[in-house]
């Protein structure tokens, strides 16, 4: 028992001096840590499903649309600082977020789009779970974000995804 104490002590007595001598680096590993731990529920619920894919998961129909946008941009390879910006600006007025809660759709659409296996796969499943949320009640909304983003100029990966999203949401 006392060497568990000493043990305890010393890392204790490390993470203080830590703490003094860098508390700069101490403030954003601690904003990090409270940040993992809000977030934590949302990534239970994903993996709370057993054998079921994290898509299946969604059960707000603003995620999936955040989450085919990134896939929309990334279709055509990695989108520019621009395009990002854009899409932030999109998340926020189209989808009414506050700043945190859109970088937090954005991280979970981009992290849900690597969940499928890539841009190509992740439209079709993404669109087909936003159907089963709320039919096309969403569907206008998703039409005015791409609208937004990528303009009049489709590639022909592009117009491919559209037309998997309209098979999806059966138009």
């Amino acid at each position: 028992m006392p060497i568990v104490m000493m043990i305890l002590a010393a890392v204790g007595g490390a993470i203080w001096w830590w703490i003094r001598s860098n508390p700069r680096d101490a403030l954003d590993v601690a904003a990090d840590a409270v940040a993992t731990a809000k977030n934590a529920p949302r990534r239970l619920a994903f993996t709370k499903q057993t054998r079921a894919h994290p898509v299946e998961g969604i059960d707000d129909p603003r995620i999936a649309i955040c989450a085919i946008a990134q896939s929309f941009l990334e279709l055509d390879g990695l989108p520019t600082q621009e395009q990002r910006d854009q899409l932030h600006v999109q998340v926020r007025s189209k989808l009414r977020a506050e700043e945190a809660e859109a970088e937090e759709m954005e991280v979970l659409g981009r992290w849900l789009m690597t969940q499928c296996g890539g841009p190509d796969q992740a439209i079709p499943r993404l669109a087909k779970r936003m159907f089963k949320i709320d039919k096309t009640a969403s569907y206008g909304m998703l039409q005015d974000m791409l609208s937004g983003l990528v303009g009049n100029e489709l590639s022909e990966r592009q117009v491919e995804a559209v037309q998997d999203m309209r098979r999806a949401f059966k138009l």
